[in-house]
């Protein structure tokens, strides 16, 4: 027998990581205005009235400069805040001086999050679309995520409350493979945004 999905993920997710360790600030930067650009396109981004995004760290695809412009846009942007058990809470984002720095799973990991009045988990049901982290996603629309579960449990209570939103994952070009594997919970993305385009699943 071969590995099991979840073996299998851990290794995907090793080597998509120690591609991204590799970017320098640079092109991150360099990738962010065309992804912004891209996602701005999309007609579903163009008539929210809310959407549900995250602020990118590290080396993953920049997002502030689409969360600026679709602040611009006059739509409502909502983002995570951490909780210890990995489920997602929900701030509104008012601008980069909105946003803390702040540490989980004792200095480990550094997130910026809003600072504002905390929304609740249910929030994100308000939202006409949803941005999703991710490391890949495949040619059927299987997102291949960090493997910590918030996103899994945010998508499971969309569905709790027949919320239809349209999920969406940003990600660099190189990130859009044949296959990931998958596990009976996962669930297909609709679009994927990279810098050089969009690819649709529905």
């Amino acid at each position: 027998m071969g590995p099991g999905p979840e073996s299998a993920k851990r290794t995907l997710r090793r080597a998509f990581l120690l591609v991204r360790k590799g970017l320098t600030q640079d092109d991150v930067r360099r990738t962010t205005a065309a992804l912004a650009d891209r996602a701005l396109d999309l007609p579903e981004l163009a008539h929210a009235r809310t959407v549900a995004a995250y602020v990118s760290v590290g080396s993953e695809p920049g997002t502030l400069a689409l969360l600026d412009a679709l602040r611009a846009r006059g739509a409502r942007v909502l983002l995570p805040v951490l909780l210890p058990d990995n489920d997602l809470d929900w701030g509104a984002y008012e601008g980069g001086a909105s946003l803390a720095r702040v540490e989980h799973g004792g200095g480990r990991m550094a997130l910026l999050e809003p600072v504002g009045d905390r929304l609740g988990p249910e929030a994100v049901t308000t939202a006409d679309v949803v941005l999703l982290p991710g490391l890949a996603v495949d040619a059927r629309g299987m997102r291949l995520g960090r493997g910590g579960g918030s996103y899994d449990r945010v998508l499971a209570r969309l569905e709790r409350a027949g919320a239809d939103p349209a999920l969406v994952v940003l990600l660099y070009d190189t990130e859009v493979v044949d296959r990931v594997p998958e596990e009976p919970h996962d669930r297909p993305v609709h679009a994927v945004v990279t810098p050089s385009g969009v690819r649709r699943f529905w």
